[in-house]
């Protein structure tokens, strides 16, 4: 088997661990029930991923504690609250987990500390190792006190107790990682006491001896503790983060003491370490988006690897099958972690063991369902798997009897559809205008940042040919079409949307974004994108990668304000890479005319034209319902999906395909 390295088994302590994927721990929102147990979706989303191949779950963060920080729970399990019912509902969990041959940790939690959720926190003083500004809100934190810690450690040895009971293999410690709670300890920039748990790193590191310590005592010392470590913080200074490539003095922990204080955490205890980078005041490091390159922990992973004798766990974009098997291989790390990868696809291990890689859903990074959904509205799920945190909620229905569905469009949404409907058992025609299925996808996946929406388009033809579901390429269907055939029972209608143009002149060089981004157009070495949204910003790194001068030009008093809300990493990245890679802006702004040559904006300043070699609209797109409109008074049973029906993100338009296919 050509990734036969990824399934050879390893140990972490005493737990036997059958192969080295891993599911990196991610927050349980929506996964717990009113009494801090396990709800059946959380106990359904974790025994997916087991019974897809994964060798090791792990879950995300639970808080040992509500006395010292609120956290509005129970939003996420916790092994203290109701021992008895963590204890009964975990049971059922691990029990399912361990029938495929997997083990689970379980993850706990100091707290936030200063990166508290504001909406969680309301009133409650939000707490840190010292006063110090919070992440989010203006105000700032009080200081733990010593006998909180001690409590809190308490609290850590009663919670693994529960979870030893519980079935679980083991926990994780969260963390010394991102700038959370028990992070804000380790990290001078954080960490002003002068007490035992401030001032040296072996003082700093207190905290977290005394959890695994504890843990150790009352569990046995066999009992598997790891951490969720950062070797490296990236922060510039007070939430403010520092980007790949950046020249920057590190204020919070630099990789000489991440590997001093790894080197004093396993002589602690700990029994392996979870190594990623980053902060919250450089979140797009600890949630990497998609301007991030594959596999970005590597390179720190490896350091760790070198300084420690425990198992490293590497997380980070490492959903590319062949760059895990070269990290196992070459010493980088002894696992590989997969998040939000697990999300799209939970059956990623078995369809690499079975050589199906071409059938693996492909996680595009976009952070709307997992980030997204946990940042506003505390729900874990995923922008490209609509069954993933309601696997039972969404199963596939079945059919009593087949229908016959004409699908004009195959872009994302008429896929998708598609695709549903034919698992169900019903008999789907797909009809496409151009000679290949994915629209925009194409588009979106030009830069080199967006590589996976290509993977998704193709994972998409891949489907549509493995299901034998009809396709009629460079086909366009009109309204007679549709009224004189008889073949079909249901009308789905995915027909995209159109841009919105306008001229400014010279219309030879002004160019839609499609059209720059699928190369269809030369923009020349200078060119002015109106609007910055996300279309306008992504395409400017994109052109800015080829070398051209690029101006975003935008009628608001920022970027990327409309449209979202953006997952705060992805946003606050991009936010970030536009002024560093020199793509200028100027706001306020509204283009006026444009002469092949010159540009002429008005702004609060006044009038001001800059000289471009072509302009690009990137200002938006109006849905295309002229079929529709058509044909909707004549058709029984017709369904309008995907942009057609509402211009938004890839989420929703897969997230709508799937609803309708399924109950078709």
């Amino acid at each position: 088997m050509k990734y036969s390295e990824l399934f050879s088994p390893i140990s972490i302590g005493n737990v036997k661990i059958k192969n080295r994927f891993a599911m990196a721990p991610m927050g349980p929102l929506g996964l717990a029930d009113t009494d801090g147990g396990f709800n059946q979706r959380g106990i359904d989303y974790y025994v997916e991923r087991a019974k897809g191949g994964t060798g090791l779950i792990i879950t995300g963060v639970s808080f040992v504690d509500e006395e010292v920080e609120h956290h509005g729970s129970p939003t996420c399990p916790s092994s203290t609250m109701n021992p008895l019912h963590f204890i009964r509902t975990s049971k059922e969990m691990t029990e399912r987990i361990h029938a495929y041959g997997a083990k689970v940790f379980y993850q706990m939690s100091a707290g936030f500390g200063r990166v508290s959720i504001p909406n969680v926190i309301g009133e409650h003083d939000p707490v840190a190792p010292s006063v110090i500004p919070h992440r989010f809100i203006d105000r700032n934190c009080r200081a733990i006190t010593k006998e909180e810690v001690k409590m809190m450690v308490r609290k850590f040895g009663e919670g693994a107790v529960n979870c030893k009971k519980a079935g679980f293999d083991g926990v994780q410690i969260h963390a010394v990682h991102e700038g959370y709670l028990l992070d804000q300890f380790a990290i001078a920039f954080f960490n002003h006491r002068e007490d035992e748990y401030g001032g040296s790193l072996e003082n700093r590191l207190r905290f977290a001896k005394e959890i695994v310590e504890e843990i150790k005592r009352r569990c046995g010392e066999d009992f598997v503790v790891t951490l969720r470590y950062s070797p490296k913080s990236f922060i510039k200074d007070w939430r403010k983060g520092g980007l790949p490539g950046e020249v920057f003095e590190e204020k919070g922990r630099d990789i000489e003491e991440g590997k001093e204080a790894a080197k004093l955490l396993v002589e602690y205890g700990y029994d392996a370490l979870d190594v990623d980078v980053g902060s919250y005041d450089a979140w797009y490091w600890s949630h990497p988006p998609m301007y991030q390159e594959k596999g970005l922990y590597r390179p720190y992973a490896k350091i760790m690897k070198e300084v420690v004798n425990v198992p490293i766990i590497c997380a980070g974009r490492m959903d590319n099958p062949k760059m895990a098997l070269e990290a196992i291989q070459d010493g980088t790390c002894d696992m590989i972690s997969l998040g939000r990868p697990l999300l799209a696809d939970p059956d990623y291990a078995n369809k690499i063991r079975t050589g199906r890689v071409d059938q693996i859903r492909p996680c595009i990074s976009c952070q709307e369902g997992c980030m997204g959904r946990i940042q506003e509205y505390s729900l874990i799920n995923c922008a490209v798997n609509p069954l993933a945190g309601r696997e039972a909620v969404t199963h596939y229905k079945p059919i009593c009897k087949p229908k016959k569905v004409m699908i004009v469009g195959g872009g994302l949404a008429g896929c998708e559809v598609a695709r549903v409907l034919a698992i169900r058992g019903h008999k789907p025609t797909i009809f496409e205008k151009t000679d290949k299925l994915g629209g925009v996808l194409h588009a979106g996946g030009a830069p080199s940042f967006k590589e996976d929406d290509i993977l998704l388009a193709n994972w998409y033809s891949r489907q549509i040919e493995l299901l034998d579901i009809p396709v009629l390429f460079n086909t366009v269907v009109d309204k007679d079409m549709i009224k004189n055939s008889e073949d079909f029972d249901v009308l789905i209608l995915a027909t995209g949307s159109k841009a919105k143009v306008f001229s400014l002149g010279c219309d030879e060089k002004t160019f839609e974004a499609m059209d720059v981004l699928l190369g269809k157009k030369d923009v020349g070495n200078s060119t002015a994108i109106i609007g910055g949204g996300l279309v306008g910003c992504e395409l400017a790194l994109h052109l800015r990668e080829l070398g051209k001068e690029v101006t975003i030009v935008e009628a608001l008093e920022d970027i990327i304000l409309v449209n979202g809300p953006t997952c705060h990493a992805n946003h606050d990245m991009l936010h970030a890479l536009i002024p560093f890679k020199g793509i200028n802006t100027i706001f306020n702004a509204k283009a006026k005319s444009y002469d092949g040559k010159t540009l002429n904006i008005d702004t609060k300043e006044g009038s001001k034209s800059i000289d471009v070699d072509s302009v690009i609209l990137a200002t938006g797109y109006i849905s295309d319902q002229d079929l529709y409109k058509q044909v909707e008074e004549d058709i029984p049973e017709i369904y309008l999906l995907g942009d057609s029906k509402n211009v938004s993100n890839i989420m929703y338009a897969i997230w709508d395909a799937f609803e309708v296919g399924n109950n078709i």
